[in-house]
């Protein structure tokens, strides 16, 4: 059942990008704004539901792969959202049980289900921090995370809330990381986007703490700072190691993973 009231400290006045993601993907970690304005957006393009769906299985595939086949037993997952199946820590340990993931988001209702999902694991840590701060994230995570050895940084579904130098703020956090280490990204994108349903769409989150932005193909590609994506580079997320056909819709997010 969806939340009605929240605990102190908790904004419902506002609709939160973590958690109308949560409802788009069945969870009841929501409350009627967010409910209200997800299904704004669906009532002008309903194919847009599935985004949110897409956009959970490139996370789940993505750390599949670095956890199997790169290697990497460390994760650093920022913007991490509201917990629901198939979290980052369960994903990963399924290939190493010695994996390690720091989650990181600004949301109290996130900190509040992580707080209880993460409870007794010494190996999955939740801090409170803002992609925006990116160093004040990377000094916190030092005591959680060895630094000199190889780790996955997941910006997944968070960089289209930041309005200012998204490529710079990648830049600073992959500065603090080792050769080895991996950087993914799912963004959405405007390519290819009706006008009408941009406006729509601003107008949809325009009160949110965070109104959505959308970029070019060329823009979100530029803040994997120059790194060529591994294959099958950047693409919609459905189609991310996948032989899924993907229709476009008014609404697209790409994604893709670089080897720094």
């Amino acid at each position: 059942m969806a939340l009605e009231s929240a605990p102190p400290g908790v904004d419902i006045t506002r609709p939160s990008p973590a958690r109308v993601y949560d409802y788009a993907l069945g969870g009841s970690a929501n409350y009627p704004v967010d409910r209200q304005a997800a299904e704004e957006v669906w009532r002008v393009a309903p194919e847009t539901r599935q985004l949110a769906r897409d956009s959970r299985g490139f996370l789940i595939r993505a750390v599949r792969f670095l956890a199997d086949e790169a290697g990497i037993d460390q994760f650093l997952d920022i913007g991490a959202g509201l917990p629901t199946a198939d979290n980052v820590h369960q994903v990963a340990r399924r290939a190493n049980p010695r994996a390690q993931v720091v989650y990181v988001d600004n949301d109290p209702t996130v900190r509040l289900h992580a707080e209880v999902l993460l409870d007794g694991d010494p190996n999955a840590v939740f801090l409170s921090g803002d992609v925006r701060r990116p160093e004040a994230i990377i000094e916190r995570t030092r005591s959680l995370l060895d630094l000199d050895r190889p780790v996955a940084l997941l910006l997944v579904a968070v960089l289209h809330f930041v309005a200012e130098d998204p490529r710079g703020i990648v830049d600073r956090l992959i500065a603090a990381l080792p050769p080895g280490s991996h950087l993914v990204i799912a963004h959405t994108t405007s390519a290819d986007m009706d006008p009408a349903f941009r406006e729509r769409l601003a107008r949809t989150y325009a009160d949110a703490p965070a109104p959505l932005i959308t970029r070019t193909p060329e823009e979100i590609e530029a803040a994997f700072r120059g790194r060529t994506p591994l294959p099958p580079g950047l693409v919609d997320v459905a189609c991310w190691r996948t032989a899924q056909p993907r229709t476009p819709g008014p609404l697209r997010v790409l994604g893709g993973v670089a080897r720094l």
